[in-house]
């Protein structure tokens, strides 16, 4: 029987990947191990599949009764329904430490670094496992869209070290140009839906007793939204009755500006602007220097909430 391995609702590359490298790693360890996905793929995910000639993982949204290693997430807002009908056998993550609870004991890599996949790359190591030269330019190109190219404050030495070791195997000597490339394909806005947008990189969070989406959207040049602002806004306010939400975030991260903009639908302005200093007009605020969700985004709202 096989063990599933898959990353958060509404996968980001850094998620998909993830799976695709530890179920290698763990097929070479001799588990019987398959890469799965939650939600569909991003458009930067399908550039970097296409791009290594890789499958898309399998879609599967019930894991009751299997076996399973979670990759990128240990939050319930973010697993399956089903997910404590399952034995979790191991977490690979770079997050905060979440809500899942297991009743075995697991194995469980947590780093504070700059992506899942530098956490597996360290399991590789650690193990003694060769990285094909697929696999290893999917690794690399995870890293550089998790650490944006490096600018993220959740980036490491490590992150860089490995990236460069990656694009060695790989034998990808501009790994910074295919980065970009990578980035111009995910600022890429036209033909898609306000919610395909919304939750192309969206989690949930519990907070207390409310819970919150926050959504992100990293891109070349803020312009891209200029004409569709305001769809984003009345999807994000049906996205929040939808699914019973005391806010919804959404980050417009303008990398080469390193900053965001911040759109808000909240049942209170004021808690969003006490966690974040600011003054929001028209539900907006930019925020200068924020690149990072897990580390300048959610640890604010949290204190508030």
């Amino acid at each position: 029987m096989s063990t599933y391995i898959f990353g958060h609702t509404n996968p980001d590359s850094d998620s998909i990947v993830g799976a695709i490298s530890l179920a290698y790693l763990k097929n070479k360890l001799g588990e019987d191990c398959v890469a799965t996905r939650q939600g569909e793929i991003s458009p930067e995910t399908e550039f970097i599949l296409n791009k290594f000639g890789a499958d898309v993982p399998e879609l599967k949204t019930s894991y009751a009764g299997e076996s399973v290693y979670l990759v990128d997430f240990s939050d319930l807002a973010q697993a399956p329904a089903d997910i404590m009908e399952a034995t979790i056998l191991g977490i690979y993550d770079h997050h905060k430490l979440g809500d899942i609870t297991t009743s075995t004991p697991l194995e469980c890599w947590i780093r504070p670094i700059g992506s899942s996949n530098t956490v597996i790359k360290e399991a590789y190591d650690y193990h003694g496992i060769d990285i094909p030269k697929d696999i290893a330019g999917m690794m690399m190109c995870a890293i550089l869209s998790d650490t944006v190219i490096f600018k993220s404050p959740t980036c490491t030495k490590l992150d860089t070290k490995v990236v460069k070791e990656l694009a060695k195997i790989a034998d990808i000597e501009d790994y910074k140009a295919l980065g970009m490339e990578m980035f111009i394909v995910k600022s890429a806005v036209e033909g898609a839906s306000a919610r395909e947008l919304n939750t192309r990189d969206y989690k949930e969070f519990v907070m207390g007793s409310d819970k919150l989406g926050v959504g992100q959207l990293e891109v070349v040049d803020l312009s891209v939204f200029d004409g569709i602002k305001n769809d984003l806004f009345e999807d994000m306010k049906k996205l929040k009755e939808q699914n019973n939400l005391h806010s919804v975030i959404i980050l417009l991260t303008d990398i080469m500006r390193e900053g965001s903009q911040m759109l808000v639908i909240s049942d209170d302005d004021s808690k969003i602007e006490r966690a974040f200093k600011c003054k929001l007009e028209n539900s907006q605020a930019w925020l200068d220097g924020v690149l990072s969700r897990k580390k300048q985004v959610i640890p604010f709202l949290q204190a508030q909430f």
